[in-house]
């Protein structure tokens, strides 16, 4: 409960602000906070991109976004905030002050909210970050003697059809935001984008999105690390699923010629508003290691993203995430999620951002045989009232085996695992339809009209188990080798009509 000194404060503010923040002022509202200010009139990058496609798209919405890091220094040096982190992508500043500058800024009208960033309540346990599941391992060492085919997930996604035709992801960038990354893995070294062959350059490549001490000082990784390292091991498992191959045995990957690069946004599965903005941000425009000088040229085309941020880690405001995300999209950036794993919950368990909105495309978890996980969250999305069928698609989740540092193999459940599978998926077709790169509703059209149904057992938000997409499995699990045949088909009567 809130203190009279606390509702006072509040009161006499003219943005709304998130309870969390007045409570971290302690009972006399004395303490000092670190707290988000989100600004006005933030740009509407859906009208920014409308009718531009391909890379012209994704530099406009970036010029739009990046002109508002110019009223954010503006607003602190207003208000004396001397060391404020600008979140351009979402026109909202980080800032750490007592209740007496918070209240000035909250009076000001270029605000529009206070939200919280707090540092965690609890530690969450591993591995479906931010969901509060456990996730199944089962380690094993390399074994250089065993010949081991594609994974069981990409032949069921179709993925190892599309190998048989040369179509493997070149010319595809897949980022990840995660725990980190073993970059020198056997199975991700040749595919990491930093990595020609002799040397490392990790600038543009590689961004830690873990800035501080204030999750926490343990795991391997620490603060700022200048190189991709992975203090989890489920960022490494994750980006496994959509790239990995060490040239030999080993093939898990979806789309292995395709480059990746990645963002930390957790520090031993623990994150926040903060961390995961970071990360977005530096997505739409990668920069150096020192975070500067951003180039929209080093942009990827599909990010995988298998976390989530539940009001453990300050996501007390369900749309907090949601700009960034929509921002991503406008750009032509496909953001992939996993739903989460609280499906023996029930219905309505797709609930944390960023799987819950209407941006993300998100992924539920099927066992290799074709039959829903339970544990896969389900729909419909009740957080914010919005009532949203989730998840778009599902995918291969249950015992996926893949990397893990610094050079072994686990298998790992979860919708974690199925979301790679998606992002890896969509890597092979805009490898195989360039046109498709930048345009993440064609990509998802395609992927959901091609699904296939599979046989359920229960219902949710009064969706039968006969009617596609549901609350369930969403669309179906994707097919990936449909989706390149109907790409085909839609290419040949275009041009057939062209050419009549």
């Amino acid at each position: 409960m809130l203190t009279a000194a606390a509702l006072l404060l509040a009161a006499n503010a003219s943005a709304p602000i998130d309870p969390e923040v007045l409570a971290q002022f302690g009972p006399d509202q004395s303490a000092p906070a670190t707290f988000l200010v989100v600004l006005k009139d933030a740009r509407d990058t859906n009208a920014v991109r409308a009718g531009l496609v391909g890379e012209a798209r994704l530099s406009r919405v970036f010029d739009a976004l990046y002109a508002q890091d110019q009223t954010l220094g503006e607003f602190a040096r207003t208000h004396n905030i001397e060391s404020a982190e600008r979140f351009w992508l979402v026109n909202t500043l980080l800032v750490t002050s007592g209740s007496e500058k918070m209240q000035s800024i909250a009076r000001d009208p270029q605000v529009s909210a206070i939200k919280a960033n707090t540092r965690l309540h609890f530690k969450t346990p591993i591995i479906e970050f931010g969901a509060a599941q456990t996730l199944s391992a089962q380690t094993e060492a390399v074994n250089p003697s065993a010949i081991r085919a594609a994974t069981p997930g990409q032949v069921l996604t179709g993925a190892t059809q599309l190998w048989a035709l040369g179509i493997k992801g070149a010319g595809v960038v897949i980022a990840g935001e995660d725990t980190g990354y073993a970059w020198q893995h056997p199975a991700l070294i040749a595919k990491y984008r930093g990595w020609n062959g002799t040397i490392a350059d990790h600038n543009y490549n590689w961004f830690d999105g873990i800035a501080d001490n204030s999750l926490g000082t343990g795991g391997s990784c620490g603060i700022n690390s200048v190189q991709p390292c992975d203090d989890g091991s489920h960022g490494t498992h994750t980006m496994g699923t959509m790239v990995g191959d060490d040239g030999a045995a080993e093939q898990i990957g979806a789309a292995p010629d395709a480059k990746w690069i990645g963002c930390r946004n957790m520090n031993q599965g623990d994150g926040r508003p903060s961390t995961y903005l970071r990360c977005m941000q530096w997505m739409l425009a990668p920069t150096d290691l020192t975070g500067a000088n951003p180039d929209i040229s080093k942009t990827p085309h599909v990010i995988n993203n298998s976390w989530g941020c539940p009001p453990s880690e300050t996501c007390t405001v369900p749309d907090i995430l949601q700009a960034g995300v929509a921002n991503l999209r406008a750009a032509g950036i496909l953001f992939v999620a996993a739903a989460g794993n609280s499906g023996s919950g029930g219905c309505g368990t797709v609930s944390d951002p960023p799987a819950i909105y209407p941006e993300t495309f998100t992924v539920g978890n099927i066992r290799l045989d074709s039959t829903m996980n339970t544990g896969s969250s389900r729909g419909p999305v009740t957080v914010d009232g919005s009532n949203r069928r989730k998840p778009d698609v599902s995918a291969p989740g249950t015992s996926i085996r893949s990397s893990i540092p610094p050079s072994s193999y686990a298998s790992f459940t979860g919708t974690s695992m199925a979301s790679p599978h998606v992002a890896g998926a969509a890597a092979l077709l805009m490898s195989a339809f360039p046109n498709l790169k930048r345009d993440p509703d064609a990509i998802e059209a395609l992927l959901e009209r091609t699904a296939k149904t599979i046989t359920l057992t229960l219902t949710c938000g009064g969706i039968g188990t006969d009617i596609w997409p549901n609350n369930i499995a969403g669309f179906g699990r994707i097919d990936v080798h449909a989706a390149y045949q109907a790409q085909l088909v839609t290419l040949e009567g275009f041009q057939n009509g062209f050419e009549e």
